[in-house]
């Protein structure tokens, strides 16, 4: 039995299979995925209903299974509402944070260093983010 709170065979396996810059997209429910997928990424839709699983909690639940060390979101308007990112920004802490411009974001998902697409049912605007895998520490180098 897996001692992880995430159990979903797909994520587990893909995320196994990932290494360092390895890129997760967590896309709200409105991403176009089939279109985003490049040919290493596996999609996973958990968007089986509106708001039901939304995008903070996947991200909560990849962080107890891997590092991150980077995250990319899109610009948004002047005028639109991005709260979910400064969320992201503290439930992420330390990591390099970039905003691309739409079309750049979107090539981005795209690139072959995606792996893993999740669809989340997140109806927030702007909540799409890409997390790029970090490094896991050994022992004697978590002390620095």
């Amino acid at each position: 039995m897996l001692k992880t709170a995430v159990i979903h065979p797909t994520i587990l396996e893909v995320l196994a299979k990932s290494g360092h810059f390895a890129q997760i997209v967590i896309a709200d429910g409105n991403l176009p995925v089939v279109a985003m997928a490049g040919k290493n990424a596996t999609t996973v839709h958990l968007n089986f209903k509106p708001g039901l699983l939304d995008s903070l909690t996947v991200l909560k639940g990849i962080l107890e299974i891997c590092p991150i060390q980077g995250a990319t979101v899109m610009e948004k308007p002047a005028a639109a509402n991005a709260e979910i990112h400064n969320t992201y920004k503290k439930l992420l802490g330390d990591v390099t944070w970039n905003e691309m411009e739409r079309w750049a974001f979107y090539d981005k998902i795209r690139d072959l260093n995606t792996t893993l697409i999740i669809q989340t049912g997140e109806q927030r605007r702007f909540a799409n983010i890409i997390l790029t895998i970090g490094v896991v520490k050994m022992a004697e180098e978590s002390n620095f």
